[in-house]
């Protein structure tokens, strides 16, 4: 019999999955030089959090909280109505990457998740970078 642990498992599961996005709002709220990111979004990142917590939990191999509550992600479609550029996806990427190296050992699952995450924010890109 073989068994797999998921990425959700390898990150400490439902802890840690909120720690991680705990800490990546918090940054996109600490940093200024991410501000454009920030403006992006509600003064209360609550709702963003919740929704963003219950996204990775399925994503990364865990409970479905996203999909049971909200059904398929469709993240282009509701991304859409925001400017996004290879400046927002950057700040994106740079908060969620210093979260993930905050919180990861695994060389190789932190080089997993960070090249992952990097496709899923580059797919948002929705406008070209201002010339």
């Amino acid at each position: 019999m073989e068994f797999s642990t998921s990425q959700y498992d390898l990150i400490s599961g439902d802890q840690g999955v909120r720690k991680l996005v705990d800490r990546f709002y918090d940054l996109m709220d600490e940093r200024e030089d991410v501000k454009v990111l920030r403006d992006l979004h509600a003064k209360s990142l609550r709702i963003s959090r919740d929704k963003l917590y219950m996204f990775l939990s399925g994503w990364l191999g865990g409970p479905q909280l996203y999909v049971e509550k909200y059904g398929h992600p469709r993240l282009r479609a509701r991304h859409l109505p925001f400017k996004i550029t290879n400046e927002e996806r950057d700040q994106w990427m740079s908060c969620m990457n210093q979260a993930l190296e905050e919180q990861i050992e695994d060389q190789l699952l932190l080089s997993t998740l960070k090249q992952s995450l990097f496709k899923v924010a580059d797919f948002m890109r929705n406008a070209e970078d201002a010339s």
